[in-house]
């Protein structure tokens, strides 16, 4: 079984229709911080943040899957994002091969894709509800 992609409003329907459906934030700390996380209190959920690589040294982070798959059931939905949708799918990967069945990579990721300027734009940032950290 593949992850599957999700645009970002197939991601906030996801999240408002499904109770059991839990977002993971596998950008670093200072992203976090700096940038701004996405908000689902209006959800009554939180994001789960947990590094994938560690800030500053952009090392792996040996603790990703036992900290991020903590409590959680391997059949409920489990949604992740990134910066622009790699690092999140390597960790819908590692999900995955953990036996995992439910995953899903928020494609557009939180800041979204490069334009000709090397601005992001059109990701969770620009769509959807955030705060800064």
């Amino acid at each position: 079984m593949a992850v599957t992609q999700l645009s970002l409003s197939d991601a906030w329907a996801m999240l408002v229709g499904d109770p059991q459906a839990q977002l993971i934030d596998v950008r670093t700390m200072a992203e976090w911080n700096f940038v701004g996380v996405p908000n689902l209190e209006e959800l009554g959920k939180s994001v789960r943040n947990v590094e994938w690589t560690r800030f500053p040294a952009g090392d792996a982070n040996p603790d990703f899957l036992a900290t991020a798959s903590e409590g959680l059931d391997p059949a409920q939905p489990i949604l992740f994002i990134c910066r622009s949708g790699a690092r999140s799918q390597a960790a819908a990967t590692a999900f995955e091969q953990a036996g995992f069945t439910n995953l899903f990579n928020v494609s557009a990721g939180f800041e979204g894709d490069l334009d000709p300027q090397r601005h992001r734009h059109d990701g969770w940032k620009d769509h959807l509800p955030w705060h800064q950290g």
